[in-house]
């Protein structure tokens, strides 16, 4: 990390925990890299303090944030705008500085959108899964049908919560794609080469041994999988799809694209494929 001087500008992380976080990684990485007059920490935010903290932020001339969970939602009614395809997913992850108050947005959907070109995985006219139904499945929602996809079948425990993200997608998006189905009746999908993305947090460590499906003929009818889980590399879900011949991602480049994308809309640039390289390098050395 460079020299932190009195011309040195602050990003962070707001959320609660935070103390996790990799994200400090990626962006002191990034100004490094670029030679960016900047460092970024982390802030623990407790639930009902999210306005007064990014008002304090405005004031303390802080550059810019991400939001993470439990924030997302609650962190909207903070903001002077919201970006369009944000405030439609109804979730905001990354704050840029404006002269009287943040504008915000969602970098993890293009996270994902950047981590799905670079892994060549197709989402235009391809029929895709979506399991669970919390706010990641419900931005990847947004994201599968504004790119043409030619539908998205939202498997959940229980079927109404997956029911309203696919209305308001169809709603949004003047779409008829989006649909929700119990997650117990995965047997009655009759397509095949589906695009399976896997946004709960079964699976996730501790719990290594865990997937949301584990019957094998699920797996045999996708295309390919990618999992929004970094921690393992390699989780359970992805092991099923390898066992069928089926090539599986994680989500840790998903995470290293939301944060390039918040880097770039902060410092108005744009960052050279050399530099993602190293940073997710980095990633991989922090993770272990």
């Amino acid at each position: 990390m460079g020299e932190i001087k009195g011309t040195t500008r602050v990003c962070g992380l707001i959320g609660n925990p935070v103390g996790h976080s990799i994200s400090p990684v990626i962006h002191n990485t990034l100004a490094d890299l670029c030679g960016i007059d900047m460092v970024y920490t982390t802030f623990k935010v407790e639930k009902g303090a999210v306005d007064t903290a990014v008002k304090g932020a405005h004031a303390l001339d802080i550059l810019g944030l991400n939001v993470t969970v439990p924030h997302k939602q609650e962190v909207i009614g903070a903001l002077e705008s919201v970006d369009p395809l944000a405030e439609a997913i109804g979730a905001v992850n990354t704050l840029v500085r404006t002269e009287h108050g943040y504008k915000g947005y969602n970098t993890d959907i293009l996270g994902l959108e950047r981590e799905l070109e670079e892994e060549q995985v197709e989402l235009k006219d391809s029929p895709v899964i979506l399991l669970g139904a919390g706010g990641a499945a419900r931005a990847i929602a947004f994201l599968c049908v504004s790119k043409g996809a030619k539908e998205v079948v939202i498997l959940n425990r229980t079927e109404e919560k997956a029911a309203v993200i696919a209305e308001d997608v169809n709603r949004h998006l003047q779409s008829k794609a989006a649909y929700a189905m119990k997650l117990s009746d995965y047997g009655k999908l009759t397509g095949e080469n589906y695009v399976v993305i896997q946004t709960t947090n079964v699976g996730l460590y501790p719990n290594c041994d865990d997937a949301v499906i584990e019957d094998e003929d699920f797996y045999k009818r996708a295309a390919v999988g990618v999992d929004i889980i970094y921690n393992p590399a390699e989780t359970k879900f992805m092991k099923l799809m390898k066992a069928q011949g089926k090539p599986a991602y994680n989500g840790l480049k998903m995470l290293l694209y939301q944060g390039v994308s918040a880097f770039e809309l902060w410092n108005d640039m744009k960052v050279s494929k050399e530099n993602i390289r190293k940073v997710y390098e980095n990633m991989q050395k922090k993770l272990g």
